[in-house]
């Protein structure tokens, strides 16, 4: 039998895992407690999303387990033991902002409960494929460094940069620069994940997510850009941007790509392998640029509040290079585009608000 364990099941990245990877497994067990209406409220929950995939996904076995918990998880491990071939990690604490608010709870979230999950896939799945959803934020704000030029409705860097035409790179330091408690955390998990590939030998992928969005992300102000976006330009509730003339950019990948991304490496799994994965050049925006892209799927003129505080640690140009992942698996393409993401959300949130 294959089993799938995959935390964060009812979040962005782990239902769009589940609705893949069922069609590939003949079990996924799913790990998430809907942390997340903790985290920001109950407009926020996941537990709409838990409902639906129960209702429609005949091999899924939902499990409302917090990942601090090793005893708990152990059980679940040991029951399925060598027929667990892929763990998909995507459950978090996603928020610069909440981070500082509990830096215990999203350490022990990210970096804790991401060592119990790699400790335990060592002791009872050696051989599976264990695949950890990172995030840019592990470079800190070293990418605003960069030689950053200002334009009309966006921060662009120079041209003459090598980053200008694909991106930043994996070679990026992640060392000497302001993360956020979040970014810190998060890179804590990252390196874990990479010493349990090359130390121990096992099969695991790191993906350094830019903007990771789609129509089953349930945004909040402190998490999820474009969702939180689109639902202000929907509800016509006042949007806030925060510093840098809402000229900051980022890159934006459907959760859909990434999760393909997973099943390349899934078949031909390296150890401890760090890929930046996001929209490149192929779907990125300002903010500036996506709140009139919400302007005109929707209709409706937003509502937008402006702060000159930015984010602590955030940044005012990113955009993924994922070269060096397509060179690795040529077969893998992009499916969707910057406007396909917004125009998904927007059916899907008219759905829900």
């Amino acid at each position: 039998m294959k089993v799938a364990i995959i935390t964060g099941s009812a979040g962005l990245i782990g239902s769009e895992s589940v609705r893949f990877f069922s069609q590939k497994m003949d079990l996924i067990i799913g790990i998430d407690n809907n942390q997340r209406a903790y985290f920001f409220g109950e407009d926020s929950s996941t537990d709409w999303c838990k409902k639906e995939l129960q209702k429609t996904i005949g091999n899924y076995h939902h499990n409302s387990i917090d990942i601090r918990n090793y005893t708990i998880l152990q059980k679940v491990f040991s029951e399925y033991n060598t027929d667990i071939k892929l763990v998909i990690h995507a459950a978090a604490q996603p928020s610069h902002d909440w981070a500082a608010k509990e830096p215990i709870t999203d350490f022990t979230i990210n970096a804790n409960g991401t060592l119990n999950l790699l400790e335990l896939t060592r002791l009872y799945a050696k051989q599976s494929v264990f695949i950890y959803t990172s995030t840019n934020k592990v470079y800190g704000d070293t990418p605003n460094r960069l030689p950053l030029v200002e334009q009309e409705r966006r921060w662009e860097i120079a041209e003459t940069h090598p980053y200008y035409s694909a991106g930043i790179d994996e070679s990026m330091t992640v060392d000497n620069s302001k993360h956020s408690l979040f970014g810190a955390s998060k890179l804590a998990a990252d390196v874990l994940s990479q010493e349990y590939g090359k130390y121990f030998g096992m099969n695991v992928g790191i993906f350094r997510g830019g903007c990771l969005t789609g129509p089953n992300h349930a945004g909040t102000q402190l998490h999820g850009f474009l969702s939180y976006l689109m639902k202000c330009a929907i509800t016509k509730e006042p949007y806030k941007v925060f510093g840098y003339k809402g000229k900051q950019v980022r890159d934006n990948i459907h959760a859909f790509d990434l999760v393909n991304m997973f099943y390349h490496f899934y078949n031909a799994p390296k150890q401890g392998e760090v890929y930046n994965a996001g929209g490149s050049r192929h779907s990125n925006c300002s903010m500036l640029e996506a709140i009139a892209l919400c302007e005109s799927i929707t209709g409706n003129k937003m509502k937008t509040i402006y702060s000159n505080d930015n984010r602590i640690g955030d940044h005012i140009w990113w955009i993924s290079d994922v070269r060096k992942f397509e060179s690795h698996y040529p077969q893998w393409k992009y499916e969707f585009t910057l406007e396909d993401i917004l125009s998904q959300i927007y059916v899907a949130l008219k759905k829900r608000v």
